[in-house]
């Protein structure tokens, strides 16, 4: 089972909502989500399944950075069968035009670094 995860199997909701700072999961999971389970704190990165508007979802911390993400990303995907991960939060960006506090909707991300060589990727 996942390392960085104590979450059974069937803990985990089909859609994970993803923010960075495990107090915001926190502080979702208890104002958003009817019936809120802790259902991993390993590392104190928090994570909660609940139902809003009756569908289950978990929202969970992510940590900073992409390789915590890619940490978490891949484990709930492989140990948990995640369908979907939405990543919500805060974030920078490139473009000039946008002000402080403005709402982004994205549907394509990218870095323009490796995360991990080929080789790191087969091993898992």
């Amino acid at each position: 089972m996942a390392i960085h995860n104590e979450a059974k199997k069937g803990e985990i909701a089909k859609a994970v909502l993803m923010p960075g700072d495990p107090l915001r999961a926190k502080y979702i999971a208890e104002n958003f989500l009817e019936g809120a389970k802790l259902i991993n704190q390993t590392r104190n990165m928090f994570g909660f399944t609940g139902t809003y508007k009756g569908k289950e979802i978990t929202v969970m911390a992510s940590g900073m950075g992409m390789p915590s993400m890619g940490i978490y990303c891949y484990e709930l995907y492989r140990f948990y069968e995640v369908d979907c991960i939405i990543r919500i939060g805060s974030c920078g960006s490139y473009v000039e035009d946008l002000d402080l506090l403005d709402i982004v909707l994205v549907n394509e991300s990218y870095t323009g670094r490796k995360f991990c060589g080929e080789y790191e990727w087969r091993k898992m």
